[in-house]
C-alpha cells in the first residue's frame, strides 16, 4: 500500500513569534510546511531552528500579504511544490508604536489592517478554491483577546483588525461548512513575541515570563488543525495562569 503524503500547512508570519513557533511544531510533527514572511533570512532560520530533516519539508517564500497580488504568486509557489493545502493559519500580525486615536497616523491604519486583516483575508480567498476543490480544509487565525473587547493598551488600528478577524472567521463558518471547510480563531491575551516591543512602554522581562509563550498559541494551533473532520472549534482563547 502506497504511503500517503504528509499533510501541508500553509504559515504566514512565520519568521518570528507565534507563527515561526507554529511552523516548528508541525515541521516536527512530519507536516509539509510552506513559510511565509517578509524576511527570507528569518524564514530559513526558522527552518534551521525546526530540526535537520525539516529543511526537506519545508518551503520558503518571502511575501508581504498586504500585496494581494504577491499573495497570488506565493499561493501559486505552494500549489507547484505541494500540490495542495489542508491547513492555512494566518499569523501575520503588525502594530505601531503611535497606537492612541490622538496620534494614529492614517498611514499606520492602513498599515496594520493591511497586514492583520487584509493579509488574512488575501490569503484566505486565494487558497479557498483549492480546499474547496478537496472539500477540505482549515483556516486558524491567530486573533488577539481585543477581537472581543477592546484594551487601551492595543490601539484603535490593532483592535479594528482583530474584531474583524473575528467576523471573518464567523463568515468563514457560515459559507464554507458545506463545502468541508473549517475556521479558528485563536484569542490569547498578551503573548512573550517581538510585537511587544513596539509598545509605547514595552514589557519587563518577568512580565513576559508570565505570558502565554509562542509555543502555547502552537499547540492550540495543533489541536484545532487536527482535529475530526466534522468538528469545528470556532473560538479558544487562551490565557496565562
Amino acid at each position: 500500500m502506497e504511503t500517503p503524503a504528509p499533510p501541508v500547512i500553509v504559515v504566514t508570519g512565520a519568521g518570528s513569534g507565534v507563527g515561526r513557533a507554529v511552523a516548528q511544531r508541525f515541521a516536527a510533527e512530519g507536516w509539509h510546511v510552506a513559510l511565509v514572511g517578509r524576511n527570507a533570512a528569518a524564514l530559513d532560520e526558522t527552518i534551521a531552528l525546526s530540526g535537520p530533516d525539516a529543511a526537506a519539508r519545508c518551503l520558503a517564500i518571502a511575501c508581504d500579504v498586504s500585496d494581494a497580488a504577491a499573495v497570488e504568486r506565493m499561493a501559486a509557489a505552494v500549489i507547484e511544490r505541494f500540490g495542495h493545502v489542508d491547513v492555512l493559519v494566518n499569523s501575520a500580525g503588525t502594530n505601531v508604536r503611535r497606537r492612541a486615536f490622538r496620534e494614529l497616523s492614517i498611514e499606520d491604519w492602513h498599515r496594520v489592517l493591511g497586514t492583520n486583516l487584509h493579509g488574512a483575508f488575501y490569503c484566505v480567498r486565494t487558497f479557498l478554491p483549492h480546499m474547496r476543490a478537496r472539500a477540505a480544509g482549515t483556516v486558524i487565525n491567530i486573533n488577539s483577546d481585543v477581537g472581543k473587547l477592546a484594551r487601551d493598551l492595543a490601539g484603535v488600528a490593532y483592535v479594528t483588525s482583530k474584531f474583524g478577524l473575528t467576523g471573518l472567521t464567523q463568515a468563514l463558518n457560515v459559507e464554507e461548512r458545506a463545502h468541508g471547510i473549517r475556521a479558528c480563531s485563536i484569542f490569547p491575551r498578551d503573548i512573550n513575541t517581538p510585537l511587544l516591543d513596539r509598545r509605547p512602554e514595552p514589557p519587563s522581562a518577568e512580565a513576559r515570563a508570565r505570558m502565554v509563550q509562542p509555543a502555547d498559541v502552537a499547540a492550540c494551533v495543533w489541536l484545532a488543525a487536527t482535529l475530526p473532520a466534522n468538528a469545528i472549534v470556532e473560538e479558544l482563547s487562551v490565557h496565562s495562569r
